[in-house]
């Protein structure tokens, strides 16, 4: 289904005038940069965590604090800025955002110790809150909920192919020009999306809410979205499946790099070809969703997502400890992943078209929250082994896939097929 006329000022910043309707393939590839913001800052620093944690002369936990914290920041801001952009519209908060974001990583690649680099990190992920829940909210602004799905699907499919790059990117920055260079890329990243923004995107919401950030309101569309079963149903689909990527991303660099002995760049090409197999999820995403119903997809994509983690585990158990060994069933994990992810994010603000920035913000509140405290879990637990991240994969498959077998099959249909 084709995208709605989106409507937006003839004049940047301001809502309710109509302007000439942007494209749809423009709307996607803006969605896909704005989406991308999230696995830019952390993929592409990936490899360079173990070489800044000892540049700097800090524990293991507070290079992982770097991490956490940046994506508690990010999860926490989005409940400040869904509201906002309900009452003040997208295009300004999305430009604040991104200007917030672009110094921020300036001063992360400047920083001279660990204690300003996470004070940096974590306005970088404050600033990064404001693009991708405007760009998730910009999906219930221009489609019906099951063209959401599809829509999300091939701006995230954007998303994989940019991920294909920030790690080998990153890694070759790193071993080249050192940590700092990795970071610095981040600002090249914010400045180009940045434009992009200014340039060419007007205003998505037709109908900003003027009551949005009074506390009736405020309360009243929180508690309009707490209630929904649908929202909880694949809200907690995408924590899941998110909490099995981000133990991955916070651990893998330690495990693969430290532990089975992979180079920078070598890790960088392991991430890449994790990267390419979400590409492929997301594409096998829209394949199935113009045959199946969501729900139906959803449960084909816990399947998959099982398989690779309890494999992976059965693997590590019988003492197979290698990157040629461990890494392919952690794909099988990720296809999965390009599935939950547009079924999930869409799913979650369907059901609100004239909330769609609170239920986009707690949406990502909710991953987020289970990030940082795996993040600080994983800061005390990595000891050298790989058995904290086995074990985080193989626990989060478990629990995505009571999700997706039970939650969104009961709750998931009726705000796709409105």
């Amino acid at each position: 289904m084709p995208a709605k006329t989106l409507t937006a000022s003839a004049h940047p910043g301001s809502a309710g005038t109509p302007a000439p309707p942007l494209p749809p393939g423009l709307a996607v590839l803006l969605l896909a940069l704005l989406m991308s913001i999230q696995p830019v800052t952390t993929d592409l620093y990936l490899p360079a965590l173990p070489a800044l944690t000892r540049s700097l002369g800090a524990p293991v936990s507070a290079g992982q604090l770097t991490l956490s914290a940046l994506l508690l920041a990010f999860g926490s801001s989005q409940l400040l800025w869904g509201p906002l952009s309900d009452r003040f519209g997208r295009r300004p908060i999305l430009l604040i955002g991104l200007a917030l974001y672009v110094l921020a990583s300036v001063g992360s690649a400047l920083a001279p110790d660990m204690a300003l680099l996470v004070l940096w990190r974590t306005l970088q992920g404050a600033a990064m809150g404001a693009a991708v829940m405007c760009a998730r909210a910009m999906v219930r602004d221009l489609y019906t909920p099951l063209a959401g799905a599809r829509a999300m699907s091939r701006a995230l499919t954007g998303l994989g192919i940019i991920a294909c790059l920030c790690a080998p990117i990153g890694g070759a920055l790193t071993e080249a020009l050192g940590w700092r260079a990795a970071l610095l890329a981040l600002t090249a990243y914010g400045c180009a999306t940045l434009f992009m923004v200014w340039r060419h995107m007007p205003e998505t919401l037709a109908q900003p809410n003027p009551r949005a950030l009074q506390p009736a309101t405020f309360a009243r569309n929180w508690a309009l979205v707490l209630r929904s079963p649908t929202f909880w149903a694949f809200s907690l689909l995408t924590t899941a499946s998110y909490g099995g990527l981000f133990t991955f991303l916070a651990s893998s660099s330690f495990v693969y790099i430290d532990v089975l002995g992979l180079t920078r760049t070598q890790y960088g090409l392991a991430l890449l070809s994790t990267a390419a197999f979400y590409l492929l999820g997301t594409l096998l995403c829209r394949r199935l969703l113009a045959r199946w119903s969501v729900a139906q997809t959803v449960a084909f994509g816990a399947a998959l997502s099982l398989a690779g983690g309890l494999l992976t585990l059965a693997i590590a158990w019988a003492g197979w400890h290698s990157t040629a060994t461990l890494l392919p069933p952690f794909y099988l994990f990720m296809i999965g992943h390009g599935i939950h992810q547009p079924c999930g994010q869409s799913g979650a603000v369907g059901p609100f078209p004239q909330a769609a920035g609170v239920a986009s913000a707690l949406n990502g509140f909710m991953m987020m929250l289970a990030a940082f405290a795996i993040g600080l879990w994983l800061g005390r637990a990595l000891d050298g082994s790989i058995w904290p991240l086995m074990h985080g994969v193989a626990l989060w498959s478990v629990l995505l896939a009571g999700v997706a077998w039970t939650l969104v099959q009961r709750h998931g249909e009726p705000a796709h097929a409105r």
